[in-house]
């Protein structure tokens, strides 16, 4: 995920809450004030992580932290819903659990 360019998520409003810089996947990327971990995953890439059985690209389904689909990790190992999470400055969060890392 991280190298991925735009994002699937294009903000329209709201662009003047201050800027909070979290890493994903290693890389540095920014969000703003209030945002969940969803919103500020999918403004700076065009999927959340990659489906557990197959290649496909998941960006979340309910979007109310009743289905499952947007669980994300943390790089210390705990896993979070991205979609009623709010992003904090300096998280570290992860697509994919460490132990699936090569």
């Amino acid at each position: 995920m991280s190298g991925t360019a735009g994002g699937r998520l294009v903000r329209l409003a709201e662009t003047e809450r201050e800027p909070v810089r979290f890493l994903l996947d290693g890389v540095e990327r920014t969000a703003l004030v209030g945002d969940t971990v969803l919103t500020a995953i999918l403004t700076n890439a065009p999927a959340l992580r990659q489906a557990e059985f197959g290649p496909e690209q998941r960006a979340g389904f309910c979007l109310m932290g009743a289905c499952q689909d947007c669980w994300i990790w943390q790089e210390q190992g705990t896993r979070l819903r991205a979609c009623s999470t709010q992003v904090a400055d300096g998280m570290r969060l992860l697509t994919r659990a460490r132990e699936n890392w090569p």
